[in-house]
């Protein structure tokens, strides 16, 4: 019983150990992955495309994909390279389908519109492929050296191109890879093409010429027709020129030593620098060709050629560029983008600090305990200490700068100073008004595509102070000192502003109101500093004013006063101007108080105000009810009128409708929009939230308010609404009992719920005048914000506030010098950095590699106008006294910017030709020491003796290239004629040699 059940169990086992041997073999492995891969990429079978048009594999698009196999454990990478055609139609595949027609890669082999491409594979280059696989050794694996290694990958593309029927050429890249050997087939229906390479590092003497390369050719397709078929022959010589000691580059380079008073290497303060400091253009490549000639036509051996450069019929032109050539905009912007990655402060560079309090050098040691026991706080000075503390500042500057010299000299610094502000050249007299006057500097008229650009790049106008700052600062990093350079300018530029908030000088080239948020933060704090001056300005103004007009006229009414009643009155008057004159006094001196209101009254007035209450209120005590309360508003004296609104009067009263004067809203920052929105946010979402959310929000309701009572003695809410929100008061037409028709307002049903805002703010107003308001804006605490803002900025803080102008000012000088060129490319890439930039630079922390991706474009940009530059000095286009062989010239160096290689009108007997065969001539004639002054013996003259000594002049070609091909029956003379190709290129050190021999399968 047990042996049979193992016997039983013994097939079961060994149907487990079954093998597939199938593919047993690595080989065979190897052959299947190839043919999944071309299964895959659906390469089986005939395909059908159009003929290719003349110059398509150049200008047509490339596409390639790639997938990895391997060898046991040799890996190999697989790649299908294709120009992307349009799909045929059913008609043309109905063609194509047919026996008899070649495959596609040998249909190519003898198209002529693209012999010679400029920019394509090389396997395009030589052989006129369009579509085609290469297996390459992995990068990590070596390269496929030996002799029986290469025929076993032949051996498994060929299996694999008969077992899936594939018609796509299919290459393998062998020995090193820099030699670019590749062994090859393309099979078709009873046809087989084998592409094969010889490479060698000098060029045979017996093949250094037509006549050898035919021998070649001829010999390994081994016609057995007796008159052989007639061999096309194409023929490129390329000459290179390198020398260019005729023509100097026209690019002056800066001068790194003369001062930056009025100009520094052609650099004048607003402007950036431009041009590439070397010539960007290395070699001038001339291809002579000969497109189409049959073997019998020329002769070309070891004794005699008919190939002549000058009776080519066709030239092209190739420029080779300058690898990174240094250009000056991109290496400012370059170096001022790098100080956004430093780290360090403005003292930790320059020293000991200048902001620091002048006390601590000179402070008592016995009051150091007393130090320790205070408050701790910030420290900000006030303005009436702030003259001391700005000479005291400047005196340690100079103190600490006689031991190590300033990065800036004074000379430098001084003009740069005039620069940003050209106001202080005016007189001390005028010049608070020409400070005002220029600080409407920025409405200058700019055009609209200059405005759009500034709000995109939310940087600054091109006229304001920031912008100006933000090119010396990158000016100074460049020339003088780099980052300590940066932070003693920008320690100056600090101080300046101190000054200036101390002795009320607007700040020149800002523009005039609260600030802007579509530009930079530090273009905002710079204009909020201007709103402070001009506040604080306004404000000392209207306190001096006030003061003489009370003055005058107290001295009128004692002049006017009689009687002992009056000697009193006049005496108390005369107390109460003491008092407001010193009153005035301390206010000009203490103006940064806390507690400031918007225009205090003096202690007098206020005693006034209290005495004219108690009177008011016994004349209400003593009289009836009705009346005193018709007294009490008579004697309350409106206040802080701006004008009668129209015909409206107060619904109580009937008394005319004033518009009081009011506090303007305090202007912000987005900084401070955002603490704002931060602090309003955390209140949370409850109902005392939302409340106390709703009050802080109210601010400048209460104030508006308070300024409508006091200019409407006896108004009333629904007064109020119909100045503030017309559209919150209802009026309703209805007729009376008389039949009139009679207008009914009411308050809107958003103003009469329950709890309204609007109704607790009035109910809490009190009638008071906007100038005894407290201020909505205390321009003294944001001033000193906003300066010890700037103080604790860092070179890096301060760059990354200023990229977006510096950016947006190298731009323009772009579009500025491209306006010259007219270089559509570069209009391109200028759209391109527009739309790119709008996007990062919205972000206050833009992404640091696309930053770097912005100024590598703009640089591109810049060398791109550079070479254009180059090519028209060269070409001497200035020169041209004819304006159709100007014009041109200007055609061929904008198709030399754009496009790989350009065709010359005319050959070498065009105005082009021409001046490319003077540049090659006097080139030639400076390696031979021949005196360039002679006039080199123009190309296409009659005289033939002139025209073979211009040709001994032209220099010998560096690369010639030759493509032969013909259709002949191979092997046997019955058997298919195809076609047959062979390139070749004879270099100094390389020759190579890439066939393509096509034989038929099905008759040998």
């Amino acid at each position: 019983m047990d042996s049979k059940m193992a016997a039983d169990s013994d097939p079961e086992s060994e149907v487990f150990e079954i093998t597939d041997f199938t593919t047993a073999s690595e080989w065979e492995r190897f052959v299947s992955k190839i043919e999944e891969v071309l299964n895959d990429w659906k390469l089986i079978g005939s395909t059908a495309s159009k003929p290719l048009e003349k110059g398509e594999l150049t200008s047509g698009v490339w596409e390639e994909k790639s997938d990895e196999i391997s060898f046991a454990d040799y890996k190999f990478s697989i790649t299908h390279h294709y120009l992307k055609q349009e799909s045929s139609s059913d008609k043309d595949i109905k063609e194509v389908s047919e026996e008899d027609v070649l495959p596609e890669a040998m249909q190519d082999m003898l198209s002529m519109s693209n012999d010679f491409p400029p920019r394509a594979h090389c396997l395009v280059r030589w052989y006129g492929l369009r579509e085609f696989v290469i297996i390459t050794p992995a990068a990590n694996s070596n390269a496929v050296i030996s002799e029986s290694k290469c025929n076993i990958l032949l051996s498994s593309i060929s299996v694999a191109l008969g077992n899936t029927g594939c018609q796509v050429a299919l290459f393998v890249q062998i020995q090193q890879k820099s030699r670019r050997m590749y062994i090859g087939a393309c099979e078709g229906p009873g046809v087989r093409t084998d592409f094969e390479m010889v490479h060698l590092r000098k060029v045979p003497n017996q093949y250094n010429h037509l006549s050898g390369l035919l021998d070649i050719f001829k010999s390994k397709i081994g016609c057995p027709l007796t008159p052989l078929p007639p061999i096309s022959v194409a023929i490129r010589f390329t000459y290179i020129l390198q020398d260019w000691q005729q023509y100097s580059w026209p690019q002056q380079p800066p001068d790194f030593d003369a001062l930056v008073g009025g100009e520094v290497g052609g650099l004048e303060f607003g402007k950036l620098p431009f041009g590439a400091c070397e010539d960007p253009i290395s070699e001038l490549h001339l291809a002579t060709t000969w497109p189409h000639l049959t073997e019998g036509i020329i002769v070309d051996n070891d004794v005699y050629s008919d190939l002549d450069a000058l009776q080519a019929p066709l030239w092209s032109v190739r420029v080779r560029k300058a690898d990174n050539p240094q250009c000056l905009l991109g290496d400012f912007l370059t170096e001022f983008f790098k100080l956004c990655l430093r780290k360090e402060s403005i003292d930790e560079i320059l020293g000991r600090t200048t902001f620091e309090d002048e006390s601590k050098d000179h402070a008592d040691i016995s009051q150091a305990l007393q130090k320790l026991t205070e408050p701790t706080s910030v420290h900000m000075p006030r303005l009436s200490t702030m003259s001391n503390m700005v000479h005291s500042a400047r005196k340690r500057m100079h103190k600490h700068r006689r031991i190590e010299e300033s990065p800036i000299s004074n000379e430098v610094l001084n003009s740069i100073l005039l620069f940003l502000f050209p106001d202080a050249a005016e007189k001390t007299g005028d010049l608070s008004n020409a400070k005002c006057s220029s600080s409407g500097g920025s409405n200058i008229a700019a055009s609209e595509e200059e405005w759009n650009l500034y709000s995109q790049f939310k940087s600054a106008p091109s006229d304001s102070l920031t912008y100006k700052l933000t090119l010396c600062l990158c000016m100074v990093n460049f020339y003088h000192g780099g980052m300590r350079g940066v932070a003693h300018l920008w320690q100056e530029f600090v101080l300046e502003m101190r000054y200036r908030l101390e002795n009320n000088y607007i700040v020149p080239g800002l523009s005039a109101g609260p600030p802007d948020l579509r530009c930079c933060l530090l273009h905002q704090k710079l204009q909020m500093l201007n709103c402070c001056i001009e506040r604080k300005k306004a404000r000392d103004g209207g306190r001096k004013q006030i003061s003489e007009n009370v003055i005058a006229e107290r001295k009128l009414s004692n002049n006017a006063g009689k009687g002992t009643t009056e000697c009193t009155d006049n005496k108390e008057f005369e107390k109460e101007n003491k008092g407001e004159s010193s009153q005035q006094r301390s206010w000009d001196s203490w103006s940064d108080s806390e507690d400031e209101f918007f225009e205090c009254l003096s202690d007098t007035e206020e005693l006034k105000e209290n005495r004219q209450e108690s009177e008011t209120k016994e004349g209400t005590t003593k009289g009836d009810k009705d009346e005193g309360g018709k007294k009490d508003i008579q004697k309350c004296k409106p206040e802080g009128r701006l004008h009668q609104h129209g015909k409206l009067t107060l619904l109580h009263t009937s008394g005319p409708l004033y518009i009081p004067l009011t506090q303007e809203p305090a202007p912000m920052t987005e900084d401070l929009l955002e603490e704002h929105s931060e602090v309003l946010a955390k209140l949370g979402t409850s109902a005392e939230g939302a409340h106390l959310r709703a009050r802080m929000q109210s601010a400048c309701l209460l104030s508006d308010m308070e300024s409508f009572k006091a200019a409407n003695p006896g108004c009333c809410l629904e007064d109020f609404v119909r100045w503030y929100s017309p559209r919150d008061y209802i009026e309703e037409e209805f007729t009376d009992e008389v039949g009139d028709k009679v207008l009914r307002g009411e308050l809107s049903a958003r103003m009469k719920i329950p709890g309204n805002m609007w109704v607790e703010v009035w109910e809490t107003a009190k009638p008071i005048p906007a100038r005894r308001q407290r201020r909505l804006f205390d321009d003294t605490r944001e001033a000193e914000k906003v300066l010890h803002y700037l103080v604790g900025l860092k070179p890096a803080d301060l760059t990354g506030h200023l990229l977006p102008c510096i950016l947006h000012a190298a731009l323009l000088k772009v579009k500025e010098e491209e306006s010259v060129e007219d270089i559509p490319s570069v209009r391109k890439i200028i759209q391109q950095i527009i739309s790119h930039a709008s996007k990062l630079l919205r972000y206050s922390n833009p992404d640091i590699k696309k930053l770097e991706e912005l100024i590598s474009q703009i640089t591109a940009s810049e060398t791109i106008i550079a070479r254009s530059r180059s090519f028209k000095a060269k070409f001497g286009i200035q020169k041209c006294e004819r304006d159709d062989e100007r014009e041109e010239l200007e055609r061929f160096v904008s198709c030399l910017l754009e496009q790989p290689e350009v065709p010359v009108i005319g050959a070498g007997r065009g105005p082009t030709g021409s001046i490319i065969y003077k540049l090659f001539v006097n080139a030639q004639r400076t390696t031979t020491l021949t005196p360039i002054e002679d006039e080199p013996v123009k190309p296409g003259t009659s005289d033939e003796y002139k025209s073979s000594s211009a040709a001994s002049e032209f220099p010998l070609p560096t690369g010639r290239e030759i493509i032969l091909r013909t259709t002949v029956p191979r092997p046997a003379p019955y058997s298919k004629s195809l076609p047959q190709r062979m390139y070749s290129v004879l270099l100094k050190d390389e020759f190579r040699l890439a066939g393509a021999f096509s034989s038929d399968t099905s008759f040998f």
